[in-house]
């Protein structure tokens, strides 16, 4: 990607989080890079295309950091408490802005907009890949099941998160979610 097309999707990728898509226009975008709207419109026809990039960097960026929990090797546990840790690694921005795979998927249902499917794939992408940690921790015949409920548990924290600006919150659904983790971890729940 030339590097003008680079800097308008991640200003964009952080106008629609910061904003919102709806409300991030293609001249907001245009200035936070610094260029004119025509120039941007050379790179990108429609905010709909810029808006598939965001999602194609996304999805780029999420399986790069599952990737990074692959390779670190630690077990399947430790891998799912890397996930858990986003709520606190990033709590500021979620306290700010939200969830951005949460946001933006709310978003675009609420504007019943065609890249639903698309943006819903960030979440698809955490769903398997827990599901796989859960196989390998010995749920196998539940481990869609526990993904979609931590993945739930952790939407809801960090959507509570966004409306309270709790950080004590925040850190105390942490812990309790290693707490469950750790007890499905023990040879008596496998």
């Amino acid at each position: 990607m030339p590097p003008t097309r680079t800097q308008i999707v991640e200003a964009a990728d952080a106008l629609f989080y910061q904003r919102g898509f709806d409300h991030t226009s293609l001249a907001d975008i245009a200035q936070a890079v610094g260029i004119a709207r025509g120039n941007l419109t050379y790179h990108f026809k429609a905010k709909d295309e810029i808006l598939a990039a965001v999602i194609d960097r996304r999805l780029a960026a999420t399986q790069a950091m599952l990737d990074g929990w692959e390779a670190a090797g630690d077990g399947p546990a430790a891998r799912i408490t890397g996930f858990i840790h986003i709520l606190i690694t990033n709590q500021a921005k979620i306290m700010a802005h939200g969830c951005p795979v949460g946001t933006l998927s709310n978003e675009l249902a609420k504007l019943d907009h065609a890249a639903l499917p698309d943006a819903a794939r960030i979440f698809t992408l955490f769903r398997t890949w827990l599901a796989r940690q859960f196989t390998l921790m010995g749920h196998g015949e539940r481990a869609d099941e526990l993904a979609l409920h931590l993945l739930g548990r952790s939407q809801g924290v960090a959507t509570l998160a966004t409306a309270f600006r709790d950080e004590t919150f925040v850190r105390r659904e942490v812990a309790a979610m290693r707490d469950w983790l750790a007890a499905l971890a023990t040879p008596t729940n496998q």
